[in-house]
Parts: structure tokens; sequence; C-alpha cells
């Protein structure tokens, strides 16, 4: 459960990076009626940052593409509605493997099913990407991003610098991150309870063809977490880094 909870977040952030390189351009052109995007596999390194602080490399496979009204980027997937600027309002779930068993004194948190809407606008000068959640799980708290990619062509290599923040709420913080008097008893940490956080976060990924019609990227992602998460006992660093290389297939 921990690994996976470490792999969807890596995925999470490497998201915007992929989707430089793999949606379609819908903003003036018809909804495709086939499969537009990347599909592969790709190691996965993220540096752990709770109360187990080991590192993991694992190979998963990928998938960020478009079929008709129906999206999938890496860990959210969704439906096309109406027509929004460059892009269109969406539909939108999110998968999040957050939780974890009972351990060492502290209770089981369940994981969140984080639902909502978003947008994905790929603009003359540069890729947004804005979605809003909610968890109607256990936490009943709300989850928000918004990601903005740049891309810069260096020869055949597209290197993408990406900049955003995101916001969770107290309510999913506390659920994730709080320790109660019960579970302060049990496992000696000390009682918390955590409030909303705004964490910045950076990247860079580089994105270099291959072969045909496969591409080699390469991406880092810092985010800074927010001071009520950061000063939870339940983690232990104050920043999250990401790093994956991926091999992927390009559908057009």
């Amino acid at each position: 459960m921990k690994t996976t909870i470490a792999i969807f977040t890596a995925l999470l952030c490497a998201a915007p990076a992929m989707a430089q390189q793999a949606s379609p351009d819908t903003a003036g052109s018809e909804l495709p009626d086939r499969i537009v995007g990347d599909l592969g596999a790709g190691v996965f390194h993220l540096e752990r940052n709770g109360l187990s602080k080991h590192s993991h490399n694992t190979v998963l496979p990928y998938a960020y593409f478009d079929y008709g009204r129906f999206f999938a980027r890496l860990d959210t997937f969704g439906v096309k509605t109406a027509k929004l600027g460059y892009g269109y309002l969406e539909l939108a779930g999110r998968i999040n493997f957050e939780g974890f068993d009972a351990d060492r004194g502290l209770h089981r948190r369940s994981d969140p099913i984080p639902l909502g809407i978003g947008t994905y606008q790929e603009t003359p000068y540069g890729a947004f990407f804005l979605n809003a959640f909610y968890d109607f799980n256990k936490s009943h708290g709300t989850l928000a991003e918004a990601i903005y990619a740049a891309q810069v062509d260096v020869s055949r290599v597209s290197i993408y610098p990406q900049i955003g923040v995101e916001y969770r709420s107290g309510n999913y913080n506390n659920y994730f991150f709080g320790v109660d008097s019960t579970e302060s008893a049990a496992s000696g940490l000390r009682q918390y309870s955590a409030g909303s956080s705004t964490s910045p976060l950076l990247g860079l990924s580089a994105d270099m063809p291959v072969f045909g019609d496969w591409r080699l990227n390469l991406t880092w992602r810092r985010k800074w977490l927010g001071n009520s998460v950061a000063d939870s006992p339940l983690v232990h660093r104050k920043v999250e880094d990401m790093g994956l290389v991926a091999l992927s297939y390009h559908f057009k």
C-alpha cells in the first residue's frame, strides 16, 4: 500500500510534462474517434516522506490519451463536457492511494475518492492544468491544483519547465496527517491537528525521440510541503522529490 501511495504521487507530479507531449490539440478540431496519446511504462523514483523513510524504484505502466470525450491522464481520468477556452470543462476523478493500514498505534486511513471538475488548457503560451476535487470518502476534504508547463525546443529535444501550487483543506490534511489523543498514547507520537496547506512545486522534463513513434521522457519534480503538513509527526521532510524515466509509444 505505501509503495502504491508513493508511485501514484509520482504519477501525479509527472502529469504536466506528459500532457505537453501526449494531448491532442482540441482547441479547433473534432474530438478524436480513436486513441490519441501515449502508452508505455516507466521507472518511478520517489523519496518516502512518512513513517517509512525508504525510497522506492518501481516499474509501472502509464496511459495518457484521449478517446472521444473520454480522457486518461495517468492518475486522472474523466469526461470532457462543454467547450471552455482552449479546452473543455471536465468531470474528473483521481486514483489516489494515500490511505494506510493501522500501524504503530495509528488508526487506519481509508483511501480518498477524489471527484470534481477541471480543465486542461493548451494555449499558445503554454499548458494550464486546473483541477478541484472533493473527497467523497472519510476525510470529506478538498484538493485543488493549478499547474503551468511551458515548452522549449532544443534541436530534437523538447524541454518542459513547470511551476504550480497544490491546496489541501484542513479536513483532508487532518485526516491523513493528524494524530489524535488515542493514537498519541498508543504510538508515542505527539498529538497533532493539521490545518489547510498550500504547497508550491517546480519541475523540469525532457522529451526525446528514440526511434519512430517511441519517446523517452525524463522528469524531476520538487514540492515544498505546506507547514500544516510538514509539521506533522507523521512527516519527516519538508520537501518531496520525484523522478522518472519513461518509454512510451505515441498514437497519432
